[in-house]
C-alpha cells in the first residue's frame, strides 16, 4: 500500500513524541482516518492451523464498499455471532450516512480488531453546515485583537512557551459559520486541510452518536454499543503530526522544566477542543492569582515569626514564675499540671493567630472576587477568539434538531452507559411519531433513593468523624493512664498525629467510593440532556465529596471544646470518657494542623498514586494483554500503527475529576485561610505540578477525546462563586470563636488596667475549688498536696461567688463582641467585593470594539457579495431583449454545470452563479434594485435564508 509522503517525515522526525507509530492514513496513504472503532471477536477454537491462518490473511475487507467477508465469524463463539451481526447493520448505516469504512486485513483470533472511518469532502461539509461550525473567510484584517507593546514583549519572552505564534498574531480571520452556497468565501487552499482532524473527529462522533440500529438491537448511538459489549471502544486518533508541529510533547507544555512558562492555549484548544482548552485556561488563570496571595500569606507568617517574641500572652503563658496550676486533664490518672509546660504551643499558636490574620482573611475574601472576575474577562477573551461568541445558542439548537430526527420513529427510553454519557435505548414503533415521556410517578421512586443514599452519606461521613473522636478520646485516657512518664508527656502530640492520618485514610477511601455513588445516583433520575446529566453528576460527587473533605475540619474548627464542661461538671462519653478539649494555645493551632496535613497529604497521595501510579498500572495490564498481538506484529517487521498505540491508552472519562480536586484544593485556601496563611503557597507549588502533569496525561496517557464545543466552564463557575461567599462567613467565625484575636480586643480596651496586654492569661483562667471534684475524679496520687484551687480557661464565677461556675459578665461582652464582629466582617467584606466587582466590567473594552468591528466587516463582506451578483444581473438583463437575455444567462449558468463543457463568464461571476459547486443551477431569477435589497438590512450581516432570497440564480 502507498503510504503518505507526509506521514512518512513525520515518522522519521526527531521531533516525533516518544512511543507515537504511524497509522492516521487508510492503506491508500490518501484518506484520514478520523475515528477508529475497536472489538474483541472471541473463537471457540484459540489455537488455528496454518492453514485456516493463511485463508483468513486472504479475506481482505480493505475496500471502502465495508462488507464482510462470507465465512468470516464461521468459528464465532455463540454470543459474538449476534455482537457481529450488529456490527454489521451498525457499520452499513454508517457507510449510508456516507462515511468510509476500512476493516484489517486479518481476523484475528486474538486481540483488538480494528475499523477505521474517514468522512469524504461532501459528508464533511453537509455536517459542518448542519452543526453550524465557524470557518474563516477570506477576508483577514490587520491589526485585528489586542497587541502587546514591544517592551511588554520583549520582558515577556521569557515567559512564552516555544510554539508556533501564527495564531496569537496581529492578524484574525474574520469566522462565520459553514455554508455550501458560500464556499467561494471561505479561506479554503485544500480540501483535505481545511477541517483540522480536531474537528473531523467531532464531525464523525456526532454521526457515530445519532446511527440507529433498528434491526438486529433497537439501539441508537455509538455510546449504547460500547456499553452492550459490541464495540471496546471508539476514539479519534492522536495526530502525531499535530503534536510535534504545536511542540504540545515533552519539548514543551507538558514539560515539567516549563512550569514558569505561560501555556499555548490556542494550540490546546486547537488539538483537544474548547472544553479542554477552558479547564486549563482556568487552571492557569488560578495557578497565576495564587502567587500574590502566597507572597502576602508569607508575609502574614513572617510576621507571627517576627512578633513571636514580642507577644505578651505568650511570654506570660511561658512564665514559670506566674506558676498557673491548671486542672488535671483527665479523671483520676491525670495530675495537676503548670501552664509554662504549654509554652510551645503557645509560641506556635501566634505564628498563625496574630492581628495580621484578620487582615490575610479580608484580603483573601476579596481576591476570592478578583479571581472570578479576572476569569470572567479572560473567558470572554478566549470565546471571541476561538469563534465562540454568538454561536453556541445555533450549535446547541443544531445538536438538538439532530437528536430529534434520529429519534423521529422511535420510542425513547434513557439509559446510561460505563463512560457516564447519555445515550438512548430504543424500540421499533414503526410509522407512530409521538414518544413516551417519562412521568414524575416514573422519576420518583429514583429521586426518592438519591434523596435517601445523599442522607445517608452524610450520616456515613459524620460517622467517620465521630469515630476518631471517641478514637481520640479513648486512646488519651489509656495513655494517660500509663505509668511511663515518657507516654504521659507524648499524649497530646500522639493521639493528634494519628487521628489526622487516619482521618486523611477515611477521607482518600470515602472519595472514591462517593465518586462511583454519585454517578450511579444520577443515573437513576435518568436525565434528559449530557449537560444534564452531568450537572446533576457535579453537584452531588460535589456536596459528598464537600463533606467528607472538611467535616473534620468543621468539627476542630467550631464544635472541639464547646461541649466538653467544666471541672466538676464535665461532658462524658459512653459514660467514662471525657469530651476532649482544646490545646492550652487554643483551638486554631490544632486547626491549623489538622488542615494543613489533610491539604498535603490528600494532594500528594492523589497526585503520585491516583493519577500516577494507578494509570501507569492500568497501562502495564493492557500492555500485558494485548502482548501477544504487538509481538507477532514485531515479528512481522510491522511498526505499530497509530490505532493500536492509541487503543492501549486509558480512555478518557471526562474533566470532572480533574475539576473537583481543584475545586476542593479552592475551599482548603479559601474557606479556612484565617487558620493557615500558608495554604496559598502550597496549593500554589501542586498546581505547578499539576498543570504539567495533567498536560503529560492528556498527551501520553489517555486517548484523544473528542472535541467539545463549551463557551464556559459551566457549573463550575457556580460552585466557585458560592465558595467565594461561604468562606466570608467561615472566616467571619474562625477568627471571633476560634482564635482568640476578639477576647484579646475585648480585655485590652475593656478590663485592662493600663490598656496593654499585660494580665490576659489571668484573664482568660478561672478558678475551681478541688474539693468540689466529683468522687473519684480527683487525682488518685498527686505531687501537689496544698493544692486548694487550680485553674481552666474558661470565663465563669470563682467559687467564692455567689453564682459560683456561672458565666460570668466578661463571658457575656466577649459573646457579644464576637458577634458584632462577625456582622462588622461580612458587611465590609461583601460591600469591598461588590465594589470590586462593580470596578472590573465583566467584559473587556476592547474586546467590545473588536466585536462591533468584526460584525461590521462581516456585514461589507456580505453585502460586497450581493452587490457582485446584482451588478451581473443588471449586466445581463440592460440588453434589448430581456426574455432572451434570461435564456442565455440560464444557457450559460448550465454549462457551468455540465461537465466538459466551458463558460465565458469570468471566474467570479461563474462562482456567484453557483453556490455550493454541485452542479445544480438555481432556475429562478429576480431583479430587484441594490438599494432596497440594502434597506432591508443595514447592520446586521445577510443570514442564509435572506441571501438565498435575493440571489439571482
Amino acid at each position: 500500500s502507498m503510504r503518505s509522503p507526509a506521514w512518512s517525515c513525520v515518522v522519521d522526525s526527531p521531533s516525533t513524541p516518544h512511543g507515537y507509530g504511524e497509522g492516521l492514513y487508510f492503506s491508500d496513504g490518501r484518506r484520514k482516518v478520523d475515528y477508529v472503532l475497536v472489538f474483541h471477536q472471541r473463537r471457540h477454537n484459540s489455537l488455528r492451523s496454518p492453514a485456516s491462518t493463511s485463508v483468513s490473511h486472504d479475506r481482505l475487507s480493505v475496500v471502502s464498499n465495508g462488507n464482510f467477508p462470507p465465512s468470516a465469524g464461521s468459528d464465532l463463539a455463540p454470543g459474538d455471532h449476534e455482537m457481529r451481526l450488529i456490527r454489521q447493520e451498525f457499520e452499513a448505516n454508517l457507510q449510508e450516512a456516507g462515511l468510509e469504512i476500512e476493516r484489517d486485513k486479518e481476523i484475528k483470533a486474538h486481540g483488538p480488531s480494528f475499523t477505521r472511518l474517514h468522512a469524504p469532502w461532501p459528508v464533511l461539509c453537509r455536517e459542518a453546515e448542519f452543526l453550524k461550525i465557524r470557518v474563516p473567510t477570506k477576508t483577514v484584517e490587520s491589526g485585528f485583537g489586542s497587541s502587546m507593546s514591544t517592551v511588554w514583549r520583549k520582558l515577556n519572552q521569557p515567559f512564552q512557551p516555544k510554539v508556533p505564534r501564527q495564531d496569537q498574531g496581529r492578524t484574525k480571520f474574520l469566522s462565520h459559520s459553514f455554508s455550501r452556497e458560500k464556499l467561494h468565501l471561505y479561506n479554503i487552499t485544500s480540501k483535505e486541510t481545511f477541517f483540522d482532524n480536531t474537528t473531523r473527529g467531532r464531525i464523525v462522533y456526532e454521526i457515530l452518536r445519532r446511527t440507529v440500529c433498528v434491526r438486529t438491537c433497537q439501539t441508537i448511538g455509538i455510546s449504547t454499543l460500547i456499553a452492550k459489549g459490541v464495540y471496546d471502544a471508539a476514539f479519534p486518533l492522536h495526530d502525531v503530526s499535530a503534536l510535534s508541529a504545536a511542540v504540545l510533547n515533552l519539548q514543551g507544555w507538558a514539560r515539567y522544566s516549563a512550569f514558569y512558562k505561560y501555556q499555548p492555549i490556542d494550540l490546546v484548544r486547537k488539538y483537544f477542543g474548547e472544553k479542554i482548552g477552558l479547564y486549563f485556561a482556568w487552571l492557569g488563570v488560578y495557578t497565576q492569582l495564587l502567587i500574590p496571595a502566597s507572597i502576602v500569606g508569607i508575609i502574614v507568617f513572617g510576621y507571627g515569626v517576627a512578633t513571636v517574641d514580642t507577644n505578651i500572652p505568650s511570654l506570660e503563658m511561658c512564665d514559670e514564675s506566674l506558676n498557673f496550676t491548671m486542672c488535671p486533664l483527665c479523671d483520676g490518672a491525670c495530675d495537676f499540671w503548670h501552664l509554662s509546660t504549654a509554652c510551645g504551643t503557645a509560641r506556635a499558636s501566634h505564628l498563625f493567630d496574630n492581628p495580621a490574620t484578620v487582615f490575610f482573611a479580608i484580603f483573601m475574601s476579596l481576591w476570592a472576587v478578583l479571581f472570578l472576575e479576572h476569569w470572567k474577562r479572560r473567558q470572554i477573551s478566549l470565546s471571541f477568539n476561538w469563534g465562540l461568541t454568538g454561536t453556541e445558542d445555533d450549535e446547541v439548537r443544531a445538536h438538538t434538531h439532530t437528536h430529534k430526527e434520529s429519534l423521529e420513529h422511535t420510542s425513547v427510553r434513557r439509559d446510561s452507559d460505563r463512560e457516564g454519557q447519555m445515550e438512548t435505548k430504543t424500540t421499533v414503533c414503526h410509522g407512530c411519531r409521538s414518544t413516551d415521556k417519562l412521568t414524575w410517578k416514573d422519576r420518583l421512586p429514583g429521586y426518592f433513593i438519591n434523596i435517601s443514599s445523599i442522607l445517608f452519606m452524610f450520616g456515613l461521613t459524620f460517622s467517620a468523624v465521630f469515630s476518631v473522636i471517641i478514637y481520640r478520646i479513648t486512646i488519651s485516657a489509656l495513655m494517660a493512664m500509663s505509668p511511663d512518664p515518657a507516654i504521659k508527656s507524648n499524649v497530646r502530640v500522639t493521639v493528634s498525629a494519628t487521628a489526622v492520618i487516619i482521618n486523611l485514610v477515611v477521607i482518600l477511601i470515602l472519595d472514591e467510593i462517593y465518586g462511583n455513588v454519585a454517578v450511579w445516583l444520577t443515573e437513576l433520575e435518568i436525565p434528559k440532556t449530557d449537560t444534564n446529566f452531568e450537572e446533576r453528576l457535579i453537584l452531588k460527587a460535589f456536596l459528598l465529596k464537600f463533606m467528607n473533605a472538611y467535616a473534620p475540619i468543621f468539627y476542630v474548627a467550631f464544635f472541639k471544646g464547646r461541649f466538653a464542661g467544666r471541672p466538676g461538671n464535665y461532658t462524658y462519653v459512653f459514660n467514662n470518657y471525657r469530651m476532649e478539649e482544646c490545646a492550652p494555645g487554643g483551638c486554631l493551632i490544632e486547626l491549623c494542623i489538622q488542615l494543613s496535613i489533610i491539604m498535603l497529604g490528600k494532594q500528594l497521595i492523589q497526585n503520585n498514586i491516583f493519577e500516577i501510579g494507578i494509570p501507569k498500572l492500568k497501562k502495564l495490564a493492557r500492555a500485558i494483554k494485548n502482548k501477544g498481538s504487538t509481538e507477532k506484529e514485531k515479528e512481522e517487521g510491522k511498526p505499530p500503527q497509530q490505532w493500536n498505540l492509541d487503543y492501549a491508552l486509558a480512555a478518557f472519562e471526562g474533566l470532572t475529576p480533574e475539576y473537583m480536586e481543584m475545586i476542593i484544593q479552592f475551599g482548603f485556601v479559601s474557606l479556612f485561610v484565617a487558620s493557615f496563611p500558608l495554604a496559598p503557597l502550597f496549593a500554589l507549588l501542586n498546581n505547578v505540578i499539576e498543570i504539567r502533569l495533567d498536560a503529560k496525561k492528556f498527551v501520553t496517557e489517555l486517548r484523544r477525546p473528542v472535541a467539545i464545543r463549551a463557551k464556559d466552564i459551566g457549573i463550575w463557575y457556580n460552585i466557585l462563586s458560592g465558595m467565594g461567599k461561604f468562606s466570608v462567613i467561615i472566616n467571619a467565625f474562625v477568627i471571633s470563636f476560634t482564635s482568640d484575636f476578639i477576647p484579646r480586643l475585648v480585655y485590652q480596651y475593656m478590663y485592662s488596667p493600663n490598656g496593654t496586654m499585660h494580665g490576659f492569661i489571668d484573664h482568660t483562667l478561672s478558678y475551681f475549688n478541688v474539693s468540689n471534684f466529683k468522687p473519684g475524679t480527683a487525682p488518685h496520687s498527686s505531687a501537689h498536696k496544698d493544692i486548694s484551687f487550680c485553674r481552666y480557661k474558661d470565663y465563669r464565677e470563682p467559687p467564692w461567688s455567689t453564682d459560683a461556675y456561672q458565666f460570668s459578665k466578661q463571658y457575656w461582652c466577649v459573646l457579644a463582641a464576637r458577634l458584632a464582629f462577625v456582622i462588622l466582617f461580612q458587611n465590609l467584606v461583601m460591600f469591598l467585593s461588590l465594589v470590586v466587582a462593580w470596578v472590573i466590567p465583566d467584559v473587556p473594552k476592547n474586546i467590545v470594539e473588536q466585536l462591533k468591528r468584526e460584525k461590521k466587516l462581516l456585514v461589507d463582506v456580505f453585502l460586497q457579495e450581493e452587490k457582485e451578483k446584482f451588478q451581473l444581473i443588471q449586466s445581463l438583463f440592460s440588453k434589448d431583449n430581456p426574455l432572451q437575455a434570461g435564456s442565455h444567462l440560464l444557457q450559460q449558468a448550465q454549462g457551468i454545470a455540465a461537465p466538459g463543457r466551458s463558460s465565458t463568464l469570468p471566474s467570479g461571476q461563474t462562482q456567484a452563479l453557483v453556490g455550493d459547486g454541485g452542479g445544480v443551477p438555481r432556475a429562478r431569477c429576480r431583479a430587484a434594485s441594490f438599494s432596497q435589497f440594502t434597506r432591508k438590512s443595514p447592520s446586521s450581516p445577510m443570514n442564509e435564508n435572506e441571501n438565498s432570497r435575493h440571489t439571482a440564480v
